[in-house]
């Protein structure tokens, strides 16, 4: 990887009337004309993303939105994308003028409250309007932290920036510094991993996928060991080891392959279920994996994408899931794709969702998607769980996380006591 990918960057979200100077304040902060800046209200079109690395708080992601008050004919729509911001920012920053403060500030406070999101305040533009004590006082009541700024100073640049940093490293969520571990705690100090990657249209040419890449790094930190293979050389490179790999992992699209060449004794799992606990909630997909086993003609389940990409002759989203959940339930599933941040806001039209990975999304947003569909009481899964099940060897590929593993038990045979059906269920869960 030759740069940090935005789902491993702090993502802060400028949020903020029209014309209150956030695209000057981002540019200010970047040291560079990153966004287009006008006196005319709702310049800003769009979400704009600047990455950039802002020692020492590291590699982050600025987003700056569009006015929550803007009243253009486009301006719905301007809005609702802003709103989606929300969902995926660690840090929200308020931009203000002195001595305004109205229902549209409170508002960005409440939505952040909601998510237990950190908000830092900026208050803009003080070379024009400068702030009152009264206006200090109530800005201060509402939040912790505030900076005064004057966003075409850039000879003052550092005095309004190295503040803005003091209050990031302050408010940083603990998994930014120190995020989970993918692989590094299940197996031994010194241990060693199999990696099954087969090389197929999905792997860019010259690189593996980011996941397997990560899994890599995630190894090398733990003092660990891995070997890379495909799949079909899979057999003969477990022939050559003195001992068996504490750990097998494989992409979920050769996984019947490889508990099938795995010898018992020896634990395997996917890259998507160690993204799945990583990345989001473990617990959570393995519950929603036995919906499958429930589904019914005409049901709807989302097909749910967290990066936008043109879907290749045999797409393990659009293409084999929806194939393999027909074949496997012998219904007439009706499924439904989403793709980037076009994440439903009303998700109860489902019986079940069956997200990706989310290797291009940040832990929070994956959390908040989760969250979303467990308060709307529809059951969510991922890939490599949803494959892993439709191919009955979930138990086998879930045996690394015995809570887990349990959790998915128990679901289905929560199945099997209110479902007629029990029988075909039982048969369908093995």
């Amino acid at each position: 990887m030759k740069k940090t990918p935005k789902s491993l960057r702090l993502q802060i979200g400028i949020f903020g009337r029209t014309n209150v100077g956030k695209s000057s304040f981002l540019n200010l902060v970047a040291g560079q004309d990153v966004a287009i800046t006008s006196p005319v209200p709702g310049t800003t079109t769009d979400v704009v993303e600047k990455t950039m690395e802002l020692l020492p708080v590291g590699p982050v992601v600025f987003l700056d939105t569009a006015g929550l008050d803007d009243r253009s004919i486009l301006g719905s729509l301007r809005i609702k994308k802003t709103q989606k911001v929300f969902d995926r920012a660690d840090v929200i920053i308020l931009v203000t003028e002195a001595n305004q403060w109205n229902e549209y500030e409170s508002e960005v406070l409440e939505e952040a409250k909601k998510r237990s999101l950190p908000v830092i305040v900026v208050i803009n533009k003080i070379d024009v309007n400068p702030p009152s004590e009264d206006f200090l006082r109530l800005v201060e009541e509402k939040v912790k932290r505030f900076i005064l700024v004057s966003s075409l100073d850039y000879k003052n640049r550092d005095n309004y920036v190295n503040p803005l940093k003091k209050h990031l490293l302050e408010v940083c969520p603990e998994d930014y510094f120190r995020p989970p571990p993918i692989i590094g705690d299940i197996i031994p100090s010194q241990g060693l991993a199999v990696l099954i990657v087969p090389i197929d249209k999905e792997a860019p040419k010259g690189r593996i996928i980011l996941p397997q890449v990560q899994t890599i790094r995630d190894l090398l930190d733990h003092h660990q060991a891995a070997v890379v293979v495909n799949e079909v050389e899979y057999i003969s490179l477990l022939k050559k080891l003195k001992e068996y790999p504490n750990l097998v992992v494989c992409d979920s699209q050769v996984v019947d392959q490889m508990v099938r060449d795995t010898p018992a004794s020896v634990a395997c799992t996917t890259f998507s279920i160690l993204f799945a606990r990583a990345k989001g909630d473990l617990i959570e997909l393995a519950r929603g994996a036995a919906q499958i086993h429930a589904l019914e003609d005409n049901d709807r389940v989302l097909i749910a994408e967290s990066c936008s990409h043109h879907p290749i002759e045999d797409d393990i989203g659009r293409v084999k899931i929806p194939r393999w959940l027909r074949m496997r339930t012998g219904k007439n599933i009706i499924i439904e794709t989403c793709a980037g941040r076009d994440y439903p806001d009303d998700l109860s039209v489902y019986k079940l969702i069956i997200h990706c990975g989310g290797c291009m999304i940040t832990r929070r947003e994956m959390l908040w998607r989760i969250h979303k569909a467990k308060t709307q009481k529809v059951p969510i899964t991922n890939y490599g769980i949803a494959v892993s099940a439709l191919q009955n060897v979930l138990e086998r590929t879930l045996s690394p996380f015995p809570e887990a593993l349990k959790v998915y038990q128990e679901a289905c045979s929560s199945l099997l006591a209110s479902d007629k059906r029990s029988e075909d269920i039982l048969l369908k869960s093995k």
